[in-house]
């Protein structure tokens, strides 16, 4: 007759593991203090939604960053809704324009081509645009108007030489103070339908 022992044990051992199982499967909360501990498991509860224990001072600190970014977000999309300023670039064949103007349209700065010494034809082309638009920047920025810009609406209107000249200085290295403020371009060009009988077009020679 075998012993009956050697059975005994072999069955009893396979108990205790079985039941070993079922404690780990009912109570998981045991095997995981330890990773909660860590910070990795408060960011990742955190990004689940689920409350951070109250005993831990990590993932206070971490809800209190998450409501500040939350509260920077929400914030952003309103932030640039100032009213902008505008800088009027009317440009003709003759001459060139630049006025830069409150939101309300006050004027703050206005200039021309004949503010820097060029004389009846010598407003007209691309170079006394060019150098009109290099000064009027400048003067922007020495007079400390860039502190109170906090969008830039330009306003084109015409299609002279002067408007190419404007873009160029704008993308250029004399305008990297200025272009950062950019928020809106737009053209009031004055477009004629229908109406009176325009005068004839001037022909020389």
């Amino acid at each position: 007759m075998r012993p009956f022992s050697t059975t005994m044990n072999h069955s009893s051992s396979a108990k205790e593991k079985t039941r070993e199982i079922e404690r780990q499967i009912l109570n998981p909360k045991s095997e995981q203090t330890s990773d909660d501990n860590s910070p990795l498991s408060a960011i990742t509860r955190m990004m689940q939604g689920e409350k951070a224990r109250a005993s831990q001072a990590v993932s206070r600190d971490y809800s209190r960053m998450a409501e500040s970014l939350e509260a920077e977000m929400i914030k952003d999309p309103y932030a640039d809704r100032s009213p902008p300023h505008h800088l009027h670039v009317y440009a003709h064949k003759h001459n060139t324009l630049l006025t830069l103007t409150q939101p309300n349209g006050n004027p703050m700065l206005s200039m021309s081509c004949g503010h820097l010494g060029f004389r009846k034809g010598g407003r007209s082309g691309y170079d006394p645009a060019y150098q009109l638009t290099s000064h009027v920047f400048g003067q922007i920025q020495e007079r400390g108007y860039l502190m109170n810009i906090q969008r830039l609406e330009i306003v084109f209107q015409g299609f002279g030489q002067g408007r190419e000249a404007f873009t160029k200085v704008l993308l250029g290295s004399e305008g990297r103070n200025i272009r950062g403020l950019v928020s809106r371009v737009t053209d009031s060009t004055r477009i004629k339908f229908g109406g009176t009988r325009s005068r004839k077009v001037r022909r020389l020679g």
